[in-house]
C-alpha cells in the first residue's frame, strides 16, 4: 500500500509540474521571441524606416525572449508543490445531490 501511495504521489507531482502555466507561457514567449528577434535581425531598410528608424522587431523579440526566460527561471526557482494527500482525500469529484 505504501508503494502505491508513493507512485500516486509521483504521478501527481509530475502532473502538477507538466501543467504549470508558467511553463506554457514561458515556452511560448521564448519561441516567439526567437522568431521575432531573427526577423528583426534581417529587417530591410524600408521596414526600419516604416517604424521611424526603430528596429521594432528586434527590440520586441528581445523583450519577449527575456520575459519567457524570466517565466522559466521563476518556474525553476519556485517549482510547483504537489497537493498533500490529506487534501486529496477531502475532495469528491461527484456533484452534490439536491
Amino acid at each position: 500500500m505504501a508503494d502505491e501511495d508513493q507512485v500516486d504521489q509521483k504521478k501527481l507531482s509530475a502532473a502538477a509540474r507538466l501543467f504549470d502555466v508558467r511553463r506554457v507561457i514561458g515556452g511560448l514567449f521564448v519561441v516567439y521571441g526567437v522568431i521575432v528577434t531573427l526577423i528583426g535581425l534581417f529587417d530591410s531598410q524600408a521596414e526600419i524606416d516604416k517604424a521611424q528608424g526603430v528596429r521594432i522587431n528586434l527590440w520586441m523579440g528581445l523583450g519577449m525572449l527575456a520575459l519567457g526566460l524570466l517565466f522559466l527561471l521563476w518556474l525553476r526557482l519556485n517549482p510547483t508543490k504537489p497537493p498533500e494527500p490529506s487534501d486529496l482525500e477531502d475532495t469528491d469529484d461527484r456533484p452534490p445531490a439536491h
